[in-house]
Formats: structure tokens, C-alpha cells, sequence
């Protein structure tokens, strides 16, 4: 694919889609591994949501998390229990949550490259923007920026061809899902990310296909029925777990200090099955996001020196350093 979208975290869709997910983290803050689905329509001063859960939702949290997010704004909320026959599903074992099609495919050059334009522009201008790769062509359309100054620092793009623009969700609306494009890539099949729990298979089974495809370096598809226990022959847990671990890896919070209530800063990859000689060209194990944990440096060094720490230092209740 040569040619690829992406968006920014303050497009109006993007926002929608921040929103919905910060909906499943208080959901998750209330139980463990909860039923959720979200929906968000964002725009001109007013933010609907649609829930359907198992979790009790905090409405403060929530309207504290939309303005967060998007700024002071009107918050219309409907929560509404899961249907019974789905929560079924899931009541004696991790099922799959839908019907689905997934395909990962390798990250290319060119969606890399059009990731790293959109992660610099968007250090310097946090306003709506949308950028297009296609071959040589550069498309830069960013919000409330200068549009020369643009210019000089990407020569030969296309830079907003219609004029200086205000954007965000006071000119555009937003929806929660729309910019599966920009998200996914060439992976994008059926299902959106966005907003839903991890026995979804939208969310666990896409992310499972693309780590699968980036340590492959090759297409990967699936399918799946609601209800079905393995994909193909890898148990269905096995999937949400390892979307789980990738989930918390890109969080860049240490897993284990997390675990505790402590909120510090990962440091380092940590294999569960450590490396050695014999393994260490086995992607199974050196690539496995099961077999992968995000750890902060105290953490890391506390698995792999666990004598010299004790000789050396104390460990208060949490597992944190104690010096002397």
C-alpha cells in the first residue's frame, strides 16, 4: 500500500475515539474484566455517549474525563446494562465476543515514514490535522498553523491547499470508529477498536493479527464466530491476554508497580521466559507478547538480581527500593 491517512489524536474522530476508551478504563477501574461497549458522537459544544455494560459507571468520572479530553463541554450519557444472551456468553469462560474477519499486515516504509511527519507536526501544533503519503506526494493539512512555515520545514508538500483553517470538533463532528485508516492501515477488515472490552474480538484479535504480522513479516487473517473458544487452534484466552500485555506495554507504565496501585514510568521490556543462547532466535519467546512484560529499571533489576538486592537493599511493602 502506497498510499495511507493518518490523523492526529485531536481530529475530531480521534477525540471521539480517546473518549470511548477512557469510558473502558473507568470500566475496568469498577471490575475485573468487564462487558463494555462504547459509542461517541462529539461536536459544537456537546458529547453523547452510549454504554452498554456490565460495570456500574461513575457519570462524575465520566463527564471529568470528557472535559479532560475535549474541554468544557455538555455531556448527554445513556448507560445501559449488556444484553442478557451476550453476557451469557462470557459466563464460564473466555469466549469470543462476536463475528469477525481480522488480517495484520506488516507496517511499511511509507506508513512509517508518514507516522514519524505526523508525530512531529503534532509536537509543535496540538490541533486537528490530517496528512496524506501517496509515493512522493505529501498532503499536510493542519489546523490553527502557519501554513509557510509549514512549508519551509516540509519542501515540495502540499500544505493546506485551501488556506490557513480552523479546525476541531466546534467545525467538525466526530464518531467513535471512523478512522480505522489511519489506525490500523492495511489491516483494517470489519471491526473498530475503539471503545470496546478485551474479550471483543475487534480488539483482542486485531491486535493479536498485527504483532503476528510485524513478527512474521507476513500476512496474517483469522476468523471467528461469537461464542467459539480457539481461532484457529490458538485458545481464545491465550489472544486476549496477549492483547492485554501489548495494551499495558504501550500504556508505558511499569506492569508491576501498576499491579500496586503505583504509577511509574516502564523502563524496559522484560521476557517472563528469559533469553538464552538456545531460545533467544525463537520468536515464540523472544517475540511473544505473553511472554513480555513492561517493567520500570527498580523492578527489572529486583527479577534479574533478586540475591545481590536482598544483600544490599531493603524492600519496602510495595517492592520498592529501600538504600541502606
Amino acid at each position: 500500500m502506497l498510499m495511507f491517512e493518518k490523523v492526529n489524536p485531536a481530529h475530531p474522530d480521534k477525540v471521539a475515539d480517546r473518549i470511548a476508551g477512557a469510558v473502558v478504563d473507568i470500566a475496568y477501574e469498577t471490575q475485573i474484566d468487564p462487558k463494555v461497549a462504547v459509542e461517541v458522537l462529539i461536536g459544537h459544544g456537546v458529547c453523547h455517549i452510549i454504554a452498554e455494560t456490565s460495570a456500574q459507571l461513575n457519570k462524575r468520572k465520566i463527564v471529568a474525563a470528557v472535559r479532560r479530553i475535549a474541554g468544557n463541554m455538555d455531556v448527554d450519557l445513556v448507560v445501559v446494562p449488556q444484553d442478557a444472551h451476550l453476557a451469557n456468553n462470557q459466563k464460564d469462560a473466555i469466549r469470543c465476543g462476536d463475528n469477525g474477519i481480522f488480517k495484520g499486515m506488516p507496517v511499511t516504509e511509507e506508513q512509517k515514514k508518514l507516522c514519524g511527519i505526523a508525530r512531529a507536526i503534532y509536537a509543535f501544533h496540538r490541533a486537528d490535522g490530517k496528512y496524506i503519503l501517496n509515493g512522493d506526494r505529501l498532503i499536510i493539512c493542519q489546523s490553527n498553523a502557519n501554513s509557510d512555515e509549514l512549508r519551509s520545514i516540509f519542501p515540495g508538500a502540499e500544505v493546506n491547499p485551501l488556506g490557513d483553517w480552523t479546525g476541531g470538533y466546534n467545525v467538525d463532528t466526530g464518531a467513535t470508529n471512523r478512522k480505522l485508516g489511519s489506525d490500523m492501515a492495511d489491516s483494517v477488515t470489519g471491526g473498530g477498536l475503539h471503545g470496546k472490552d478485551l474479550s471483543k474480538a475487534d480488539v483482542s484479535v486485531n491486535i493479536y493479527a498485527w504483532l503476528k504480522a510485524q513478527e512474521t513479516g507476513k500476512p496474517v487473517e483469522f476468523c471467528c464466530a461469537i461464542g467459539d473458544e480457539t481461532i484457529g487452534s490458538i485458545p481464545y484466552e491465550e489472544i486476549v491476554e496477549t492483547a492485554r500485555a501489548y495494551i499495558k506495554s504501550v500504556g508505558g507504565l511499569c506492569e508491576r508497580c501498576l499491579a500496586k496501585g503505583l504509577i511509574v514510568p516502564g523502563y524496559i521490556v522484560h521476557h517472563k521466559c528469559y533469553l538464552t543462547p538456545e531460545n533467544i532466535n525463537d520468536p515464540d519467546v523472544s517475540l511473544n507478547w505473553s511472554n513480555l512484560e513492561y517493567l520500570c529499571q527498580e523492578c527489572h533489576n529486583q527479577e534479574h538480581f533478586k540475591d545481590e538486592y536482598q544483600k544490599r537493599y531493603k524492600l519496602d511493602e510495595y517492592g520498592r527500593v529501600i538504600i541502606g
